[in-house]
């Protein structure tokens, strides 16, 4: 079949989106790090009502962030597959168009970590702080880089460059 790519190359393509990946998990750890050794003299109270309420808005974007980003990552995939492209390989236009769907995904998912850090410095305690990481880790890991997502892109604009 003219759309199949070897394991191997499906590896090596996916190693900057895997990079990314990484550096936000070093990112979240970094965060957890600081504001565990020097983070209550970075705290500027709120009082508590006030904390409550933005923590309940962020909990609820939190919440609707997960299947928001589900739903984006669904319809990139489809357009990554479905879109007309160059005369480029369809390789090298999969590879820019998953990696984009990757850092779309990692970004919306790692501000979920961020609204533990803003939650943190308004005063809450390290549990806030690590409900929200952990809830950041979590989407990281579901929203990973697949080979199979993206040897189904490489695929259909192979299929697409045959008609």
């Amino acid at each position: 079949m003219p759309g199949q790519v070897e394991p191997e190359q499906l590896k090596a393509d996916l190693f900057l989106a895997w990079a990314i990946v990484g550096v936000m998990l070093v990112m979240l750890a970094a965060m957890l790090v600081i504001c565990i050794t020097i983070g209550e003299p970075m705290q500027q109270p709120l009082p508590e009502d006030q904390r409550v309420l933005i923590r309940t808005v962020l909990y609820v974007i939190a919440i609707v962030t997960f299947p928001v980003t589900n739903l984006l990552r669904h319809i990139q995939l489809r357009l990554n597959q479905t879109m007309p492209h160059t005369h480029a390989a369809p390789g090298n236009v999969a590879k820019k168009r998953y990696l984009v769907t990757v850092i779309v995904s990692l970004s919306l998912i790692e501000s979920v970590g961020i609204f533990g850090l803003v939650m943190f410095i308004l005063g809450d305690n390290f549990n806030t702080l690590f409900i929200f990481t952990g809830l950041s880790a979590l989407g990281l890991f579901l929203y990973r880089p697949k080979a199979h997502e993206y040897a189904s892109i490489i695929e259909a604009l192979a299929s697409k460059k045959h008609e």
